[in-house]
């Protein structure tokens, strides 16, 4: 049973390699919806469904720093997951934050449609629930009853759907799909048309843009 929450922590991950305008609009979309007390970004380290990074660890917080240096709620950048030494699996990195944060603290962890296409593939992706809320953003077209979520998946947020209040203040197990994230930017995309020499201005967050140009990354040879 989920216990009363004190405090709201809402909890964003990826590789971030870059991080783009798609990223910070889903971290805002659900600032609005929860009202958190943090949002927590946390920058992947060896993700295991993911070929090699492109950019070091170092310049992918930097380029997360630079992101969310201006929401309405305080902001930390958790670098536990590239501190760890093996794959990257959400399920350890929710079950580190709820050691550090506590019982009475609701964790929400925040993805957008294409990852929830793909849940049902996690490592002990059942087991997410137990420590953390798990709340979607739905593109338009997209929701759980139109064949883009596997059924087990549809199954398990129908059977914990919680209104924002309910996430907001209880500290782990419900699921939520919130609409109106007209958003489609694909990391891979970007690297492309940057490593064809175009500033994709209007994807990327001008501040991270300028970093990537500093740093000359995606430059070189592209990797999908």
């Amino acid at each position: 049973m989920a216990a009363p929450a004190q405090r709201c922590v809402a909890v964003l991950g990826g590789s971030f390699d870059p991080v783009h305008s798609g990223h910070v609009q889903l971290a805002e979309h659900f600032v609005r919806l929860l009202q958190p007390d943090q949002l927590r970004v946390i920058p992947a380290g060896n993700p295991w469904q993911k070929h090699g990074l492109q950019a070091e660890p170092a310049q992918r917080v930097e380029m997360v720093r630079r992101a969310f240096d201006s929401q309405q709620v305080p902001v930390e950048i958790d670098e536990q997951e590239i501190r760890r030494p093996s794959a990257t699996y959400t399920i350890d990195t929710l079950r580190a934050l709820r050691a550090e944060l506590g019982p009475a603290v609701s964790i929400v962890f925040l993805m957008g449609a294409d990852q929830l296409q793909h849940l049902d593939t996690w490592q002990n992706w059942r087991e997410l629930f137990d420590h953390a809320h798990l709340c979607a953003a739905s593109r338009p077209g997209f929701g759980l009853q139109a064949g883009d979520v596997p059924p087990a998946v549809v199954h398990e947020f129908a059977q914990r759907a919680g209104t924002p209040e309910a996430i907001r203040t209880t500290s782990h197990g419900l699921g939520c799909l919130a609409p109106g994230l007209a958003v489609d930017i694909s990391s891979t995309a970007i690297r492309a048309a940057l490593q064809r020499g175009e500033r994709p201005d209007s994807l990327i967050p001008t501040g991270v843009l300028d970093y990537i140009e500093q740093q000359h990354l995606y430059q070189d040879s592209f990797h999908d």
